[in-house]
């Protein structure tokens, strides 16, 4: 069970560590400087769930690696971060209405994740907790003002969403891994949360004037390592001064 286990952590760390990557792309680009901050606020408490969960996962794989290692010393074929977090941030509907939909996911999943026999596991969605909850109340807010605002406001986050919408149900698949997992009464059962989720995300769109995607093809693959053609080009960006100077030290 410690290699399900392993991989399961390294799933969460991956998530969080490559959206967090993502957002930080828009420090010192935000809309106007309150937002700015708010959205560098954000990163880091996601990125301070990435070293925690890549932390644990070094760990448990016993190997001698570091959270540092785990980030920055694999390529995209051993990541298995959602799809939805690496794909590109665009305008910045585009981010919200990503960050809106992965906001939601993760508040429900802690929630679920601290009753975890893991410890460290649950200790760290317990942390995590609070955090989500701003996020999400701030990724709704901006949801709803772009949804019922202007007319180019309103078709610039419905657009978002048509895009964004396919890559959804990757983030509640499931494998042997979360199997073996939810029978030890470690990982989270998905399909508990996804009626949640599926809830929330309609309300959100009620009041935001939107309309949910139809008969939309939905990706998958990030629990196989497989991945679209983005996730390539940001840990490119992201290793390149670790892997040039290995022994840095900071």
């Amino acid at each position: 069970m410690n290699n399900e286990l392993f991989k399961y952590t390294l799933r969460l760390g991956d998530t969080n560590l490559i959206l967090g990557q993502r957002l930080s792309e828009w420090t010192g680009h935000g809309p106007f400087l309150e937002e700015d901050l708010a959205l560098t606020n954000i990163t880091l408490d996601i990125m301070g769930a990435a070293k925690a969960f890549l932390e644990y996962a070094a760990k448990i794989e016993g190997k001698g690696r570091t959270e540092d290692d785990l980030a920055f010393f694999r390529n995209d074929r051993e990541f298995y971060n959602a799809l939805i977090v690496e794909l590109p941030n665009g305008d910045y509907a585009k981010t919200i209405m990503r960050q809106a939909l992965v906001d939601t996911f993760d508040l429900y999943f802690y929630q679920e994740l601290v009753k975890s026999k893991d410890e460290t596991l649950a200790g760290i969605a317990q942390k995590s907790i609070k955090e989500v909850t701003y996020h999400l109340r701030h990724s709704s807010s901006w949801v709803e003002r772009f949804g019922d605002g202007t007319e180019d406001s309103h078709e610039k986050i419905q657009s978002a969403l048509n895009e964004l919408w396919r890559y959804t149900n990757d983030m509640f698949e499931m494998t042997e891994v979360d199997e073996v997992l939810i029978k030890a009464g470690i990982a989270v059962d998905l399909n508990l949360i996804k009626t949640k989720w599926e809830k929330h995300i309609d309300e959100l769109l009620a009041k935001s004037t939107l309309k949910k995607p139809e008969n939309a093809f939905m990706q998958s693959g990030s629990r196989k390592a497989i991945h679209t053609e983005h996730l390539a080009y940001i840990l490119s960006e992201m290793q390149t001064l670790p892997r040039m100077l290995p022994d840095a030290k900071w």
